[in-house]
């Protein structure tokens, strides 16, 4: 037999494909927005960081993380209640029978693909999680602190986190929904980072006056991989290629045009100019929005998610920032608004939007009302406390080690400092050659001769 009785065909090629779409958001996604967004000389260094991010988080998602998030519950301090369905076992998915054998998640169930595909989907989440955190640290954090502090984080926070709400938990067994990361991933990686950029500091004086785009294109392309990809980020959640996968799709584009146009209508209504980055904020907090509803709310509620909560987020961006705490934290790219004010307004709303005609199996369906918006208020409070108060640990364990910021002279230089080169190369002599490229390298096509 080609497939045991239990594989779908169809469903673990939408999850291996909706899988993709999710890790080219991160790579080359986030990667070139990143890149193209920073000063010239910060692009390498926020490209590297990027890169490295999501190598760590897929070693250590298979060696442990996986069943920390996603397995038979480790029963710590009770056999039952919170602290009973709090974090998973650790423990390793590289067996044969963890590659094909029929993926499962205990508190939840079986699905009809591979665990091995479950594995990979799931891991795409975690990853782009710190890597969309970085956004608010660009240009001042430690390259040597970054690589313990990402694989520290998402072994203590992630994990539990993803638990609570989608292993089954204790917050998604008193009813909070989160259909595909408006809080594991967005809300908890828009805390972290301004918690983040809090402890690490500011940038240099002139990298904040002059914040100026290296490379538009760069950032246009990026964006438009965020906004295609986002169709696995939502549309792989309900583990099948059937209905509720459809509309998940179709709402996630249509709260994203309508969160974007609004966010232009804003820009218009308070006299400025609709830059390209301005848009791009729009679009993401579109997608950020309906990200814990989309397969939750209509075409209705979708539409309403995306006006309500650009809105929100565009008063937050302009106006909340200048006041404090906001206006003393040097969030370099505002993830603290577009991920954690999106990611918050979107749990919230589902709260009131989610209709339960909307079936993600048949007889399954989760219904707006009061008793649905506690829970995902009492949610949001977890997520939002745990996630800020681990990540100031962690960062003070990892100070401890290695300095999480750069070294004054590193910031000055930039790229050619942490990396030893830059993202367009001049011709303007080397660190190497401080007086001029030798001619006999010259001669040579640039490689220097050997004696």
């Amino acid at each position: 037999m080609l497939y045991p009785h239990w594989l779908n065909p169809g469903d673990n090629a939408w999850q291996l494909t909706a899988a993709t779409l999710v890790g080219l958001m991160s790579v080359p996604g986030l990667v070139v927005l990143y890149g193209g967004v920073m000063q010239k000389r910060w692009s390498v260094n926020s490209m590297m960081l990027a890169f490295i991010a999501f190598a760590i988080i897929l070693v250590e998602w298979v060696l442990y993380g996986y069943k920390m998030g996603f397995g038979t519950p480790w029963h710590g301090l009770s056999s039952s209640g919170f602290f009973g369905t709090f974090v998973g076992q650790p423990g390793g998915v590289l067996g044969h029978a963890d590659l094909q054998g029929q993926g499962n998640i205990p508190l939840v169930g079986k699905t009809d693909f591979p665990q091995s595909s479950l594995v990979y989907f799931q891991f795409v989440f975690a990853a782009i999680t710190p890597i969309l955190m970085l956004g608010s640290v660009l240009g001042r954090v430690n390259f040597k602190a970054w690589i313990p502090f990402v694989l520290l984080w998402g072994s203590c926070i992630y994990t539990v986190n993803a638990f609570l709400l989608w292993g089954g938990g204790w917050l998604a067994h008193n009813g909070a929904v989160d259909f595909s990361g408006g809080y594991v991933i967005h809300l908890s990686a828009g805390v972290s980072g301004f918690i983040a950029a809090a402890v690490i500091g500011p940038r240099l004086a002139r990298d904040r006056e002059i914040d100026a785009p290296n490379n538009l294109a760069m950032v246009a392309v990026g964006a438009g991989l965020l906004w295609l990809g986002w169709n696995g980020f939502n549309g792989g959640d309900p583990y099948n290629a059937g209905a509720d996968a459809a509309a998940a799709v179709l709402n996630t584009n249509l709260c994203t045009a309508v969160a974007f146009l609004v966010w232009v209508g804003c820009d218009y209504l308070t006299d400025r100019k609709p830059s390209l980055l301005g848009s791009v904020n729009g679009m993401i907090v579109g997608l950020v929005a309906i990200t814990p509803a989309a397969g939750f709310v209509n075409g209705y509620g979708a539409i309403a998610i995306g006006v309500i909560s650009s809105v929100l987020v565009y008063v937050a961006y302009n106006y909340l920032a200048l006041l404090r705490p906001f206006r003393s934290v040097d969030d370099t790219l505002g993830v603290v608004y577009t991920h954690g004010f999106a990611g918050l307004a979107g749990g919230l709303l589902t709260g009131l939007f989610a209709d339960s005609a909307m079936q993600l199996v048949p007889g399954v369906s989760v219904a707006g009302g009061l008793h649905l918006l506690k829970w995902q208020a009492i949610a949001a409070a977890w997520v939002i406390v745990f996630s800020g108060v681990g990540t100031f640990i962690l960062l003070k364990l990892v100070g401890l080690v290695v300095p999480l910021r750069m070294s004054e002279a590193d910031m000055e230089m930039g790229d050619l400092a942490v990396h030893g080169h830059e993202v367009y190369p001049s011709d303007i002599p080397s660190l190497a050659f401080p007086h001029g490229v030798p001619q006999a390298t010259m001669a040579t096509g640039g490689v220097a001769p050997t004696s």
